[in-house]
């Protein structure tokens, strides 16, 4: 690729929104790796105090004067045209590469990436393969959209040959990587408003898998995933629940927040596996974890050991607490498909009532796939909706959370946050689950809840 030589003559290298769940990560590489780093980022956040833990300078906000010295600049998608240090690295001809360019780049330094795409689950099962072959002894590297308290952060820095990452489809940034071993767990309808149609989307999963060199490892359950993949010239292996695919899962038993199955491989008993993690979706992550893993040959024992051990991913159902006997959940849900797995998981769990407290993410997702949305949000007790987080967008399709509310029976909208903990406070009792979900930050909303009820709670005995 084009920039695969650019570290060779380098040795001190600037990242603006160095504390990015994406950033850090490679920060901690290159800085293993020999580099000399600095960063500047405008919010304070647990990743920095990790990069700090390094003796790299970090600062706090963007000036022209914090690329002193720098030979290379890596930035967020976030950092606009006109930011001050992007500005000065311009005028001083010092390259500049978007964070996406730069992890191709640092994957390709090892000699097999794994690279984990699909429309949902790509942090959890990221999580997942790299719990297993850190536990199994390979010492992979791994870059990991959320937290994973395996490791107290969402990257490792190992030794051997193997790097585990996310292969995010949005405006095709995975199409600047070139896997070893590809994971695409289904391909599914979002990033609507940049791919327009879904046989768009279908054809960039299409030419992510063209760019694989070893082999596809892929949902068999998932037909879209067979029209996108059938053609590409790979060794394909299967993982789902139905027969014929190569890795399959049977016999599950769900048990409120822990599940088991049996995993067979080529139709042979393989292994049994136990999760502490809730839902379907987690068993087919959890298939496609050990797919992968036994793949690059950890044993079924070193499989179902380590696998049996992942507690999630911070935001992925994780439960925050249990006051007045109320347990509090946030998750990162914020497609229709996400939403339905979870939902239908916490309506399985034997509480007495699921509250589930929704934030819409983005006006295009929202409109575009409003009747969805309301199928999903049907299928909780009640549903409460909080007005639209509009991250990158301008409300050109003039749509507001009453859109989504009207179609849901019994639905709450509740613009503010303060607002939801409020009736959440005053209407729901022992028993009862609280689940927030979305893709921006309602899990502040989960922590106000959270805090009233335990204030409630003192308040009472």
């Amino acid at each position: 690729m084009k920039y695969d030589n650019i570290l060779e003559n380098i040795k001190r290298i600037h990242f603006i929104g160095i504390g990015g769940s994406g950033m850090c990560p490679l920060a901690e590489i290159l800085h293993t790796e020999g580099f000399e780093l600095s960063g500047s980022d405008a919010n304070e956040s647990d990743t920095l105090q990790r990069i700090r833990s390094y003796n790299i300078p970090v600062y706090m906000g963007h000036k022209a004067e914090n690329i002193e010295g720098a030979e290379l600049v890596v930035y967020t998608a976030a950092v606009k045209a006109d930011n001050p240090e992007l500005v000065a690295a311009n005028e001083k001809g010092i390259p500049c590469l978007e964070r996406s360019i730069m992890l191709g780049v640092v994957t390709r330094r090892y000699n097999r990436s794994i690279a984990v795409a699909g429309t949902h689950g790509k942090t959890t099962t990221t999580a997942m393969i790299s719990q297993v072959l850190i536990g199994s002894g390979f010492d992979p590297s791994a870059i990991i959209g959320g937290k994973l308290n395996y490791i107290g952060g969402n990257s490792y820095v190992g030794q051997s040959d193997i790097i585990v990452c996310e292969a995010c489809e949005y405006v095709d940034t995975f199409l600047q990587l070139t896997p070893y071993v590809s994971v695409i767990l289904n391909i599914d309808a979002d990033h609507l408003d940049y791919f327009k149609t879904f046989d768009n989307i279908k054809t960039s999963f299409n030419k992510f898998a063209n760019q694989t060199t070893k082999a596809l490892i892929f949902n068999g359950d998932d037909e879209d995933c067979h029209e996108a993949l059938s053609s590409v010239p790979l060794e394909h292996i299967t993982f789902g629940f139905n027969d014929g695919n190569d890795y399959q899962g049977v016999n599950i038993v769900s048990n409120g927040m822990n599940q088991s199955f049996d995993l067979l491989y080529k139709g042979d008993f393989l292994t049994k596996v136990e999760l502490i993690v809730p839902g379907r979706h987690n068993i087919a992550n959890a298939l496609a974890a050990a797919a992968t893993a036994h793949y690059l040959g950890a044993t079924p024992k070193e499989i179902a050991e380590n696998l049996s051990k992942f507690t999630g991913v911070h935001r992925r159902f994780e439960v925050l607490g249990n006051p007045c006997g109320i347990t509090v959940a946030d998750d990162f849900a914020h497609h229709p498909t996400e939403l339905s797995a979870v939902l239908s998981s916490a309506m399985n769990m034997g509480f007495k009532k699921v509250y589930a407290v929704f934030q819409p993410h983005t006006y295009s997702r929202t409109a575009l796939l409003l009747d969805d949305f309301a199928t999903a949000l049907s299928i909780p007790d009640e549903a409460i909706i909080s007005e639209i987080l509009a991250v990158r967008e301008i409300n050109t399709y003039g749509i507001e959370s009453r859109d989504l509310g009207v179609k849901i029976e019994g639905a709450k909208c509740i613009d503010t946050f303060e607002d939801i903990t409020e009736y959440i406070k005053n209407t729901a009792e022992e028993g009862d689950l609280v689940l927030t979900l979305g893709g921006g930050n309602v899990y502040m909303c989960a922590n106000m809840i959270l805090k009233a009820l335990e204030e409630k709670e003192h308040k009472e005995n």
